[in-house]
């Protein structure tokens, strides 16, 4: 991922971050104040300015690049090498605004279930490992607080989905797992009800305690506090707390929130990794340990943060603790790392593991470079743009298309790792409640989110490998909805996925179009589809034992 996005800028173990006096104290900003910058990036419908706040470039405005509108002699925003880091960018201690208390709001942010819903009872579901326990039908079956119940009657889940149907029971019942499941399929509130559920049982539960009993550890920031919302939301009335770790915000506070107690912790690895070298972390009480998006977890990007974590001298050691690992795709060599943390764990593989929704209708364009912006100038034409969600492969070429086409009748924003992480909530909340019609994102988007009006996906470039692109298109059709996703296929640019695309395609039922119907029957592409990118099996073997399988040399992530 030419990014490198993913904790962007705390991926370098055992970096220590100072306390955020070390930043411009004119630059502190709440969730209602936004000092001097322009609050939704792109300023409203028409391109006027706005901004990321860099005050001292001239040729920068709304965050994009004035280098010149409608083709003429702007950058492009396809050249990787364009991406470098702003050493210039400001610095603010950012206090995001309280998190909810109106009902109505905590209940009403998921995604109600859709009407291929029930299509989801048949989708195929394995199970390996020792003695896993049976399955539940329903949630009252589940044995779960009737306070947990009551909220997950509130949130509209009236059955559950298969990832919890199986997951609720292993956890439960104080199993490791490994759960690999199509994007959104409900894999949060999967291992989240169990794990309340055995919270409230402990009979010297203490809400002041500092010492959290759940630690959740993500990739990005926004998944970060989707799954803190989602938390709250599942515990509500509990009296339970959830503190939220992550970068780009003032420390400062996330220590304070800390201080009034937390028995569910969800974070990133960096601001994690801070917080456990400062001291004011431990994990003595932990019973759960969660990895969402486990795939990108243990990639060679993060594996040393997470080793540095899992290896921390009050962190219970594995067969004293559940460790949970969730995604939409598992490689064998995932899953050879995986084993390390994990014990005598159950896998549970729902449908075509590393397969994209069957309710996301895909259409492919060939597109070459240049002719790009006017083919999605088409789409948005012709019918609602609202809610269209465009993946670009690049920060620079981000903001590129964000600030030209906020100057169409299309309100966009963009959000990518080199904004600040106000301009960030603030793109994603503009975007959640319609105030902008379309978002303009890099992958960091593309992991777990759940935003509830997305009904296209534009995979604008392509990215470079397949489980990016399940993903990406994982954020529309999601628990049964219908969705919508269109990719522009530069052949000069994207034939190493032409191959695994197909596939995709195939797997999906959808149409393969003309220009790549060559590659039907497994010519050319990536050729690492069946088994060996998408870990659609369980690696161990019968007995359970580890199979001889070597990880893959995996390319280093950037540090930021």
């Amino acid at each position: 991922m030419s990014d490198g996005e993913w904790e962007e800028d705390e991926t370098q173990v055992g970096r220590a971050f100072g306390d955020d006096e070390q930043f411009n104290d004119s630059e502190v900003t709440n969730g209602n104040g936004y000092s001097a910058h322009n609050q939704n990036g792109f300023g409203g419908r028409r391109g006027d300015g706005g901004g990321r706040g860099d005050r001292d470039r001239a040729d920068r405005g709304g965050g994009g690049f004035r280098g010149g509108r409608n083709g003429d002699g702007g950058y492009t925003g396809n050249d990787p090498s364009m991406d470098e880091v702003k050493t210039d960018k400001p610095r603010e201690i950012y206090i995001p605004p309280p998190p909810t208390e109106d009902e109505n709001e905590i209940f009403g942010s998921g995604i109600s279930s859709g009407i291929n819903f029930e299509n989801l009872n048949e989708i195929e579901v394995k199970i390996s490992g020792e003695n896993p326990p049976a399955h539940i039908e329903s949630f009252a079956q589940s044995g779960l607080n009737e306070v947990l119940l009551n909220n997950v009657r509130r949130s509209g889940y009236n059955k559950p989905t298969p990832i919890q149907r199986h997951a609720i029971p292993i956890v439960l019942k104080g199993r490791d797992m490994m759960g690999c499941a199509q994007t959104g399929s409900g894999k949060t509130a999967a291992f989240m009800l169990p794990m309340i559920d055995w919270i409230l049982g402990q009979q010297d539960l203490q809400l002041h305690h500092r010492q959290p009993y759940v630690l959740v550890v993500a990739p990005t920031r926004e998944l970060v506090i989707q799954i803190h919302d989602e938390a709250r939301k599942f515990s509500h009335g509990t009296g339970l707390k959830v503190v939220c770790i992550y970068g780009g915000a003032a420390s400062t506070h996330q220590l304070q929130m800390l201080r009034g107690g937390c028995q569910i912790m969800v974070a990133t690895p960096g601001r994690l990794l801070d917080f456990m070298d400062r001291g004011v972390v431990s994990f003595e009480k932990v019973k759960y340990v969660v990895l969402d998006e486990a795939d990108r977890m243990l990639d060679m990007g993060f594996l040393p943060a997470i080793e540095k974590v899992m290896g921390n001298a009050t962190m219970p050691s594995k067969d004293q603790r559940q460790t949970l690992m969730f995604s939409a795709t598992f490689a064998p060599d995932i899953q050879q790392l995986a084993g390390v943390f994990l014990n005598n764990y159950i896998y549970v593989a729902v449908g075509i593991v590393g397969g994209a929704c069957g309710d996301v209708e895909q259409v492919v364009y060939e597109v070459e470079k240049f002719k790009k912006r006017k083919k999605l100038e088409e789409l948005l034409g012709e019918g609602n743009a609202r809610g269209t969600l465009v993946f670009v492969e690049t920060k620079r070429s981000a903001d590129y298309l964000a600030s030209l086409m906020s100057e169409t009748k299309f309100p966009t924003t963009s959000i990518h790792g080199d904004r600040l992480q106000r301009e960030r909530e603030m793109a994603l909340k503009d975007f959640k409640e319609g105030r902008m019609d379309v978002l303009i994102a890099t992958s960091v988007a593309a992991r777990g989110l759940d935003i509830k009006n997305v009904s296209h996906v534009v995979n604008y470039d392509l990215p470079k490998n397949i489980d990016d692109y399940v993903h990406r298109i994982g954020r529309t059709g999601r628990v049964g909805n219908k969705g919508r996703a269109t990719s522009f296929y530069d052949p000069t640019a994207d034939y190493a996925i032409a191959g695994d695309l197909v596939k995709i395609l195939q797997q999906a039922n959808q149409t393969v179009p003309d220009f790549l119907k060559h590659l039907a029957d497994g010519g050319g592409g990536g050729g690492a589809f069946n088994g060996s990118t998408f870990g659609g099996r369980d690696i161990r073997d019968t007995d359970g034992s580890r199979i001889d399988a070597q990880p893959a040399q995996q390319e280093p992530e950037e540090l930021w």
